[in-house]
């Protein structure tokens, strides 16, 4: 394409990443952006049967012949797709040191058990004699060929299966025919990125080294298309690693045999598994097989990024740590849609209903929305880097500190210091998608709706915000911003955003909140220190009064932002450089975009003394900072509604404050409560009420000490997690409750004192939550929250002593039977 038949627009290339397309003719193109040209794309949609079925059945012939790069034959990448393969990677897994040295360990352990239990016919207070060194002998080696027979099941369940090369090639079709009809925009990609990453692959094939890809994951779409791009680029397909709850029959073999291995989602304590997915991992990575792996784990179900995952992570680190696999280069991948097919699904499981099993139907079922118009898929890869290069410069950096630390700690801190640094630069990459753009915008403002014309005006600030932040907005050829917001309303439909008939203007609203609430989480994380420091702001500004009663002091502002930062520490990714360095940035990047004013000391011009809002942000209504607000104001619900539904763990009166409560049932009913508290008036967002940022909210109290939390042993992994509050954190009761009895009566029961730790705990949470005219009158919010709590939590208490009584009496029954019924039933009593 020449660049002189184009004309350039005064915007820089740099601000977004130009496109690739490859078109029907098998042509590459570079869209720089700033070029006015039609919107292409690196996957694009399929010809019909029905509607053109010259090019649909010229299409087929292509992909049954090989023809050009369909063929997939001159890969960038280790030799995969041959006869034999599996059997080879089998073959060296099960010979590997590791696994053979791990099979002797256990061998011999078990061997030792069985003498001391006098399994063998040997006494292991006798001498050894000849006739027991050969039956130790014979047992120890027919416990190792039964432990090697059970590698050998593992490892053929486990290992991908990539065999046939026309296998691969009939699913990438396949495929490329669902996906490009459901995302009927196609798959953009950064010609940048894709040329760079070209360029790295063939730098790591001649090394031999592997690519880790390490993808954001909201969907299961994630893996299809990173698979069907590097086919479509010719890269070697990487082994992906996935939960055993995908292999569910005829999906599950099929996934296998196009790059899939299974693991299960917990190893527990089964030391030959988890030496067994070692060896897997370093016989992939010591050969130069690419490897694709979630740094979260699960799919996100609130649109941002989830905290990272060890797991996995920790092997791959210690392949290259241990020094058994040279190096690997890690490259970070972030893939955004207009669109997730999951979304609906997702908010149910956020509302508490129980995930359903992945099956065989409910994949078919998938089938539905071929029909649906989801907009685009764009994937961006960061630059890749050197996994050893990174664990050289960490151990450096560890040998400075004044305090040397063993090497469990210090791999420890690197695995933790790699999962961060890998979804700060999945974020550094991702892209905001229309859908994201419009979904935020209506969330973020204070009317029930907004006219067409000012919705195109936000959708456009908001893009300048964003790349302002350094974020980067979906390239979409220069096609006006209302075009663009016309699409991203026809993605995202009437079942999300509403169209108010009969007024003179297009006046649109949100329909469904909840669900909208996950496109806006993907724009959050560029704004999440102005967002901070907004909320932080709000505690004067909500007191109203003039400028100089919504002025806070420095040390005020400081103080409140790093309790929030504290608070979501497990919710969000912040920058590295501290909290010092952040929010001097953050308050000069405020002060710029003159949303703030700043009174600095008359004596040293660098030390802030106040901050206010400035008068041009009042004259424009407010409308950057309520921006800022609206963003986190949903979290910070949902982290006051995690702190005041600790209150229904308060023993009520009768009950032993050493009673330890369900984990689940604890945090169901956090959710009947905020459901309560929202219907009644008491909680501004419903989006609040969602399970998983509940369950960061607890593990945040957790690292706090403000709650306790009991563990079953992994032998016992069906036992529930149990959870109690921490002494100094239990509130008090009114005293005004009859003595105690050996059960409490409800009528008699005292009142939870609005005082102590935890209510202040709250408090400082609710200083920076969104007024509502259902919260000002104080007093009434506490006898109306607390005695909420109280009822919502009586349940808890019921069934820890429902479920006591039944403990006590199967203990008693079998105890009763082993002549020990007195000792078993006092050991119950202590427990509980």
């Amino acid at each position: 394409m020449s660049s002189s038949s184009k004309k350039r627009k005064t915007s820089s290339p740099s601000e977004q990443a130009p496109d690739l397309s490859i078109t029907a003719d098998d042509q590459v193109h570079l869209h720089a952006a700033g070029y006015e040209t039609p919107e292409r794309d690196l996957i694009h949609s399929m010809a019909r049967f029905r509607s053109s079925p010259l090019d649909f059945i010229r299409e087929v012939s292509l992909h049954v012949s090989g023809t050009g790069w369909r063929s997939y034959d001159k890969i960038i990448g280790q030799p995969i797709f041959y006869s034999g393969f599996s059997e080879k990677m089998k073959s060296k897994v099960l010979s590997s040191p590791m696994l053979v040295s791990k099979v002797k360990e256990l061998a011999a352990k078990r061997v030792e058990v069985e003498v001391n239990e006098g399994l063998l016919g040997v006494n292991a207070m006798e001498g050894r004699g000849v006739g027991e060194k050969d039956r130790r002998i014979r047992r120890r080696v027919q416990i190792e060929e039964s432990l090697m027979e059970v590698a050998d099941t593992l490892t053929d369940n486990m290992i991908c299966k990539m065999e046939s090369k026309n296998f691969i090639r009939g699913a990438y079709y396949i495929t490329t025919q669902l996906l490009t009809r459901a995302y009927h925009q196609g798959v953009h990609v950064s010609s940048e990125e894709v040329l760079r990453l070209r360029g790295v692959a063939e730098q790591a094939a001649k090394d031999k080294q592997s690519i880790i890809f390490l993808p954001c994951h909201r969907s299961h779409v994630d893996y299809v298309s990173l698979q069907i791009i590097c086919y479509r680029l010719g890269l070697a397909l990487p082994t992906v690693v996935a939960g055993d709850n995908l292999n569910f029959p005829v999906v599950g073999a099929f996934l296998q045999h196009a790059g899939a291995m299974w693991i299960r989602r917990s190893f527990g304590d089964d030391q030959l598994y988890t030496t067994l997915v070692q060896a897997y991992i370093d016989t992939l990575l010591a050969n130069g097989f690419n490897l694709e792996c979630f740094v979260e784990g699960g799919r996100s179900r609130t649109g941002k990024l989830l905290p990272p995952k060890f797991g996995i992570l920790s092997y791959m680190l210690d392949s290259v740590a241990s020094g058994r696999v040279k190096d690997a280069i890690i490259c970070p991948v972030s893939t955004q849609y207009d669109k997730v097919i999951e979304v609906d699904s997702y908010i149910s499981e956020l509302l508490g209903q129980p995930k359903p099993k992945e099956n065989l139907m409910d994949f078919l079922s998938a089938s539905s929305v071929l029909s649906l118009k989801l907009g685009r898929v764009d994937v961006r890869f960061h630059e890749p880097w050197s996994l050893r290069q990174f664990i050289d410069e960490q151990e450096a950096r560890f040998s400075l500190l004044p305090q040397k630390l063993d090497l469990k700690s210090e791999r420890l801190r690197i695995l933790r210091t790699l999962g961060y640094k890998v979804l700060s630069e999945i974020n550094d990459v991702s892209v905001v998608m229309p859908t994201a753009l419009v979904g935020t915008v209506l969330l973020t403002l204070r009317g029930r709706g907004v006219g067409k014309s000012e919705l195109i005006r936000r959708v456009e600030w908001l893009s300048g915000r964003v790349r302002a932040q350094g974020g980067r907005v979906a390239h979409f050829a220069n096609l006006p911003t209302s075009v663009v917001v016309e699409r991203a309303l026809d993605v995202l439909g009437p079942g999300l955003v509403g169209l108010v008939p009969g007024l003179p203007e297009d006046t649109y609203y949100a329909v469904d909140r909840f669900q909208l609430s996950f496109y806006r989480n993907m724009t959050i994380h560029l704004f999440i220190l102005q967002a901070l420091v907004s909320a932080a702001m709000y505690t004067k500004v909500k007191l109203g009064g003039g400028p100089e009663f919504q002025r806070i002091s420095y040390d005020d502002l400081h103080d409140q932002v790093h309790f929030l930062s504290q608070l979501f520490r497990t919710e969000f990714i912040f920058p590295t450089e501290g909290l010092d360095v952040n929010l001097a940035k953050t308050i000069d990047g405020l002060e710029a975009d003159n949303v703030i004013k700043v009174t600095r000391s008359s004596s040293d011009s660098s030390k802030v003394e106040f901050v206010e809002l400035s008068h041009a942000e009042r004259e424009r209504g407010r409308e950057n900072f309520d921006f800022y607000c609206f963003l986190i104001w949903p979290f910070i619900e949902a982290a006051w509604l995690g702190a005041m539904s600790l209150m229904m763990l308060t023993p009520p009166v009768g009950y032993s404050k050493e009673v330890w409560l369900d984990m689940k049932k604890v945090q169901d009913r956090a959710q009947l409560f905020g459901k309560t508290l929202y219907h009644q008036g008491d909680l501004s967002y419903f989006e609040a009420v969602n399970k998983e940022t509940l369950k960061n909210a607890y593990t945040r109290f957790e690292q706090e000490g403000m709650i306790l939390v009991a563990r079953p042993a992994a032998k016992n992994g069906n036992s529930p997690h149990t959870i109690k509050l921490a002494d100094p954190w239990i509130p008090k009761r009114s005293n005004d409750a009859a003595a105690s009895s050996s059960f409490p009566a409800q009528q008699n029961e005292g009142k939870i004192v609005a005082n102590g730790p935890l209510w202040i705990f709250a408090e400082r949470i609710s200083a920076s939550r969104r007024e509502g005219k259902n919260r000002r009158d104080g007093a009434t919010v506490q006898n109306r929250v607390l005695s909420l709590a109280d009822l919502v939590g009586r349940g808890l208490w019921e069934d820890a002593v429902f479920d006591r009584k039944e403990l006590e009496s199967e203990a008693f029954s079998a105890a009763k039977a082993s002549g020990r019924g007195r000792r078993k039933s006092m050991t119950v009593s202590a427990r509980l």
